[in-house]
């Protein structure tokens, strides 16, 4: 054998022996080495405590929370309302007041808007008969002396809700929007008579949904608008 495959062979073997050393070798008693990343070897150790892990918060739960810590200006001001919010939960175990503040925010744009098209097909089935019965008048009148209104919701800032109650079968929230919006008023020959387009004021307003619970009907209805306050711009008729 040349004198050159005898020195590999020699160095090949001495690092094997080294590496056998240092690493070690697995024999049938010995525990395979576990994987540093995926945590201690004792299951025990590392069982979740189910209280501390995150689990989904219930109704009365999500309606404490934002009664507690507003999101951006939505949720619940009081704790009569909180209260009252917590009655119609323990009624209605379908209640969900995220759910109920998203879909207070998008019925109010629609409603609106809606209004200031003379939209009553949209609104009819939005609004409980006394209310439409007030917005059909205003747009009647509206109609009659050949006016046009156009109003745009740019952003909703505040939705709270103020107040929250059982009445017999029925449920009402009330929520206090605070929106941005442009609104202009056109007479027959389309001069402005009110409003401007281009500037975005704010609108405040006072609303109140109401449902019967045991209805199939998942719907709330609005059942009275309230603008006698603070910066109202009265664009939709107050109905109480």
């Amino acid at each position: 054998m040349p004198a050159d495959l005898i020195v590999y062979a020699l160095v090949a073997a001495g690092l094997v022996f080294w590496l056998r050393n240092i690493l070690g070798t697995t024999q049938g008693e010995e525990r395979e080495r576990s994987n540093p990343y995926l945590g201690p070897e004792n299951p025990d150790a590392v069982k979740p405590d189910s209280d501390s892990q995150d689990k989904p918060l219930n109704a009365e739960q999500q309606i404490i929370a934002l009664a507690d810590d507003p999101v951006d200006g939505f949720g619940v001001d009081n704790k009569t309302a909180e209260n009252g919010l917590i009655d119609i939960a323990k009624a209605d175990r379908e209640f969900d007041i995220e759910f109920f503040l998203q879909g207070a925010q998008d019925a109010f744009a629609m409603i609106v808007e809606a209004f200031a098209a003379g939209d009553r097909s949209a609104l009819k089935g939005l609004l409980a008969d006394d209310v439409y019965k007030a917005f059909d008048a205003a747009i009647a009148d509206r109609d009659e002396k050949g006016h046009t209104q156009i109003t745009d919701i740019h952003a909703i800032r505040k939705a709270m809700i103020t107040k929250a109650y059982m009445q017999g079968k029925m449920a009402f929230i009330t929520v206090k929007f605070t929106a941005d919006e442009s609104s202009v008023t056109r007479d027959a020959e389309g001069n402005t008579i009110a409003g401007n387009p281009d500037r975005v004021t704010k609108m405040n307003d006072i609303w109140t949904f109401g449902r019967e619970l045991r209805s199939k009907n998942p719907a709330w209805f609005l059942y009275e608008t309230r603008g006698d306050i603070e910066d109202d711009n009265e664009l939709i008729p107050d109905s109480h």
